[in-house]
This record gives C-alpha cells, sequence and structure tokens, in this order.
C-alpha cells in the first residue's frame, strides 16, 4: 500500500508540474519542439526511475 501511495505522490507530482505549475515553459520548454509521443515516452521514464529510485532507497 505504501509502494502505491508514493508511486501516486510521484506521478501526480511530474503531471502537475508538466501541465499546470510550469504556465511558462521554463522548466520543460525545452520540450516544446517533441511530439505527443515523445513526450509521453520521456515523461513515463521519468515516473518510473523516479519510483526505481524510490524503491532502492527504501530498502536501505
Amino acid at each position: 500500500m505504501e509502494i502505491i501511495v508514493a508511486l501516486f505522490v510521484i506521478v501526480l507530482a511530474v503531471v502537475l508540474d508538466f501541465f499546470w505549475f510550469d504556465v511558462d515553459r521554463k522548466r520543460w520548454g525545452w520540450m516544446k519542439k517533441w511530439t505527443k509521443v515523445q513526450r509521453a515516452i520521456f515523461l513515463t521514464g521519468l515516473i518510473f526511475l523516479t519510483f526505481l529510485i524510490y524503491l532502492g532507497m527504501s530498502f536501505y
């Protein structure tokens, strides 16, 4: 259950930052010429990598 909550928080933080908080495109502006598929692949990979780091740190 704890892992699901952590995954939800990570996904929510990335999605909110990408779509809502970064209105000036200062953090994610370097991706503006990418296609939607490329953005989806990148964000999915970022979320997956962040979750793997969380899992790795939780075992220590």
